[in-house]
């Protein structure tokens, strides 16, 4: 996504699940407007403001999905903001109280004041297959629920023949459903994906699956200039909290954005820093200095985003001895 300050006219978009609060400036007068968040509200606000705009909002789950691809069609220009961007700029210009029409005039005015990316839509496949993973998610829930539910029936003095049964028949169904749509996920992404799947699967400790979710977490890496990117994205970036000499907190990650891959990543670290050269060099080289073990595991998890970003963008394979301009072994 390319970022830049806009010539068009901007409009500040407020977007809940019946309704969105409009705001647009013609010339000095500042206009308020709420339709539904329909694609009847969505003609209405095109009639209102014009299709030739920039429309700001923030990124609200599903709600501003639909209303950013109609926009996008009707050639206009769409920012899909942070929440807490939006968040931090009203309380820097100390603003008190909250109402739809008030996050729309701030939208609006943030459109105004900054430059912002263009928002693009992701390709149907990338789309479709978060879709399944979010699917994977909830059967992957409804599994740890029902296993846990059938332990704590297994530790009963007195057990119910009929209630064992269906709970380990709701485990099977969950398990195998579990592993169709895991394998129709994987499918799908080596088709799209598959000279990058052979990249990212050449690093000792990424496995298939693994390779398949940073894909689908990186958008296939098309829309990321450097490696730090992608470590923000996955909330690996250390954050300091230090301030003059009474304030010395511990250096610790943001843990914002990706905590499926993160998690992943955290898994793949306990055999990356045994079977991967660097990063079991970075490893040792943290515990000898002192640091904690999942501190050092943390910066392994780095180290694989790292490697695989400048992987798939040079295109070569994982070398042992190969060390990227893209990936510096730091």
């Amino acid at each position: 996504m390319m970022v830049t300050a806009s010539c068009l006219p901007v409009v500040g978009l407020d977007v809940s699940k019946a309704t969105l609060a409009v705001c647009y400036q013609v010339g000095e007068l500042v206009k308020h407007l709420e339709v539904s968040n329909t694609k009847t509200g969505f003609q209405q606000l095109v009639k209102a403001c014009g299709a030739q705009c920039r429309f700001v909002m923030e990124a609200t789950g599903t709600y501003n999905l639909a209303l950013a691809y109609y926009l996008h069609e009707q050639g206009g220009e769409v920012a899909v903001l942070n929440p807490l961007v939006i968040k931090r700029f009203i309380q820097m210009h100390l603003s008190k109280g909250k109402s739809d029409r008030k996050d729309a005039q701030w939208l609006l005015r943030y459109g105004q004041q900054q430059p912002v990316k263009v928002w693009q839509p992701d390709e149907t496949v990338l789309v479709e297959c978060r879709q399944l993973e979010q699917v994977n998610e909830q059967l992957l829930k409804q599994k740890t629920m029902v296993s846990n539910s059938l332990e704590a029936l297994q530790r009963q003095p007195v057990i119910s023949k009929l209630a064992l049964k269906r709970l380990q028949r709701m485990l099977k169904t969950l398990t195998q459903q579990v592993a169709l749509v895991e394998a129709e996920l994987l499918t799908l992404l080596e088709q799209r994906f598959a000279d990058q799947m052979t990249l990212l699967c050449s690093i000792p400790g990424i496995g298939r699956k693994t390779a398949g979710m940073l894909l689908l977490f990186a958008g296939g890496f098309t829309h990321l200039d450097n490696y730090r990117q992608l470590i923000a994205m996955a909330g690996l970036s250390p954050r300091e909290h230090t301030s003059g000499t009474s304030i010395r907190g511990k250096v610790r990650i943001t843990k914002m954005g990706g905590g499926l891959i993160r998690g992943k990543l955290f898994m793949c670290s306990f055999s990356a820093k045994k079977m991967n050269g660097a990063c079991a060099a970075l490893f040792d080289r943290l515990v000898a200095k002192g640091k904690n073990k999942k501190l050092a595991l943390i910066a392994v998890c780095n180290k694989l985003l790292k490697q695989a970003f400048a992987i798939v963008k040079s295109g070569v394979p994982y070398q042992a001895d190969f060390n990227s301009k893209l990936a510096p072994t730091a």
